[in-house]
């Protein structure tokens, strides 16, 4: 793996020198765009608006308009805009991980502490664990501020990366349904539904079965098979029919136990 940024974590007057690596990879066919004429790879340039000719990678900078004309900035530049917060992760505060909205979590990366910081690395680490909670930190990655938590996670330290409050779009302007709506006796039945469900959660027997099926069509049609479409009408539930659906559903769910 090839680490993405190098800094610190800020852990008190303790800084513990660490290397961030994504921590995710993505799982899907890797499709290419194609011209449906002659089947050549579409390819995608930078180009400069007046002349029209594709500009290298060397000649860009990044501009913001202010008043009708760009002010150029450049990597000291946004160095210079907070110092500390671009080569440290800073912990906050350290709070339960249970406050923290599921709506807010965004990218997990790893975090790799330098040799010289493997005993500060373990020791926040295992303090982590033991005390139940995470920190909330800043700093700066991709020109950009980022809040995060920080949290331990068997050997290693996970970096979490967070939305801010002001990113959350306000769900009062969607036309949403009262808890009135509700009946007691259909709450009961989809409270029982939800025990009958009830399982420990083992996230590794659930599979990309999409990307598989994308690969058997993709097979099928290099040996010049014929693939049919499965034609498919979600049905939705009406009102009147929640009742026997719950109940049909609480049998099927008692069948498969």
């Amino acid at each position: 793996m090839r680490a993405i940024w190098t800094g610190a974590i800020g852990f008190g007057l303790v800084n513990i020198p660490v290397k961030i690596y994504s921590a995710t990879e993505e799982s899907r066919v890797d499709l290419d765009m194609l011209d449906k004429n002659d089947h050549s790879n579409i390819k995608f340039q930078r180009v400069n608006e007046k002349t029209g000719k594709v500009v290298n990678w060397n000649d860009i900078v990044k501009g913001y308009k202010y008043e009708d004309e760009y002010i150029i900035l450049t990597d000291e530049d946004f160095a210079k805009a907070y110092p500390k917060k671009s080569k440290t992760i800073e912990i906050l505060e350290f709070i339960k991980e249970t406050e923290i909205d599921s709506i807010y979590f965004e990218s997990p990366y790893y975090l790799e502490p330098d040799k010289s910081g493997e005993r500060a690395y373990a020791l926040l680490r295992e303090a982590l664990a033991k005390s139940k909670k995470v920190g909330l930190a800043s700093f700066i990655l991709r020109n950009k501020e980022q809040l995060a938590v920080v949290k331990p996670m068997e050997k290693v330290m996970v970096l979490n990366r967070i939305r801010f409050h002001e990113e959350i779009r306000d769900f009062n302007k969607l036309d949403l349904p009262d808890k009135k709506e509700v009946k007691g006796g259909e709450l009961d039945l989809a409270m029982s539904l939800i025990d009958q469900l009830t399982k420990k959660f083992d996230l590794s027997k659930y599979k990309d079965t999409y990307k598989e099926e994308i690969m058997k069509i993709i097979e099928a049609k290099a040996e010049g098979k014929d693939t049919k479409i499965k034609k498919l009408v979600v049905p939705t539930t009406k009102a009147k029919d929640l009742m026997a659906q719950l109940k049909a559903s609480l049998e099927t769910a008692k069948q498969a136990s």
